[in-house]
């Protein structure tokens, strides 16, 4: 199949304009490469991506209005999104600093989530959530368990096991200690993240395990790792990329290709957002991640650095 072209890198992180705008144009004969430089002359992280009939137009401005102005005769204006990024960084940072703050003040029930990675511990800490690093096969000791619980500065703690090996750990664990412990169904990193926002520390631990397991009942979860062997089948050799939503293989193959399939499963349906978490040797950037996003729905890139997976992903 030939690849669509392709032109500008978009850096998310960097930009210091106020507007990430994102349309599409569609023709007759276009060419991604004329436009970046008028789009740069507006902002940046521009990409521009297509063919023929088609572009995708992603930038960051201060005029979104110019830049979309810049296309006009070029043909028929479609998917238009505007969103003032300022607005969004400062609503996030507002509703994380809340939880983490609230967390601190109010510590009748605390959560403790075992990880893999240096930046998924980063993004459950963020949520005010205490950690226990579970290594690369996420399968902590029950003596590992109980210590961290027993750090955990609340009374009563729902533990995140994040992965079905730990959870008879975690129940030992939770028997054992004089704590009131309630261990949690999540069996991986990346629905634990999401779930974790229902937590409340002014609950108890029975009623933030319910809420939990009811936040749960809406995700669905995906991934994309290396092949550590060949298919017996035949489908995939070492290396190659291998995409699972829940716990079926839907895809493999090339990295690029097997994670857009991944996220074109779990955005069918009722799905608002997509968290896709960046693992350990991930070979692609997250400008290439936000091309392989569905239409319509919300895609945030986050960095896990967990190990075996390249990609952890979760839909809500």
């Amino acid at each position: 199949m030939q690849e669509p072209a392709r032109a500008g890198v978009a850096q998310h992180s960097s930009s210091r304009y106020r507007y990430c705008t994102n349309f599409a144009i569609s023709g007759r004969d276009l060419d991604p490469g004329p436009w970046i430089a008028r789009l740069e002359a507006l902002g940046d992280s521009v990409l521009v991506v297509g063919d023929a009939a088609t572009l995708k137009i992603h930038v960051h401005t201060d005029e979104p209005e110019a830049a979309i102005a810049l296309f006009a005769g070029a043909g028929e204006l479609s998917h238009r999104d505007v969103a003032d990024m300022r607005e969004q960084v400062l609503a996030r940072s507002d509703r994380l600093a809340a939880a983490v703050d609230q967390a601190i003040e109010e510590s009748a029930c605390g959560a403790l989530a075992v990880v893999s990675g240096a930046g998924m511990a980063a993004l459950y800490e963020g949520l005010g959530v205490s950690v226990l690093d579970g290594g690369p096969t996420l399968n902590p000791s029950t003596s590992e368990l109980l210590a961290a619980i027993h750090e955990v500065p609340a009374k009563q703690v729902v533990v995140l096991p994040n992965s079905p090996n730990v959870v008879m750990a975690a129940e030992h664990a939770a028997r054992l200690s004089e704590k009131v412990v309630r261990v949690s169904a999540v069996h991986a990193q990346q629905a634990g993240l999401s779930a974790a926002l229902a937590l409340d520390p002014q609950r108890s631990a029975d009623d933030n395990a319910v809420a939990i397991d009811a936040a749960l009942a809406t995700l669905r979860t995906g991934a994309v790792a290396p092949a550590a062997r060949a298919d017996v089948d035949g489908r995939f050799g070492v290396g190659d990329a291998v995409g699972f939503v829940d716990d079926s293989i839907v895809a493999w193959g090339a990295p690029a290709a097997t994670l857009g399939a991944v996220l074109a499963a779990l955005a069918d349906g009722d799905v608002e957002l997509l968290t896709c978490v960046a693992g350990e040797g991930a070979p692609l950037d997250e400008a290439a991640i936000r091309e392989l996003g569905p239409d319509g729905v919300e895609l945030e890139c986050e960095l896990g650095g967990q190990p075996s997976y390249w990609w952890l992903v979760v839909a809500e």
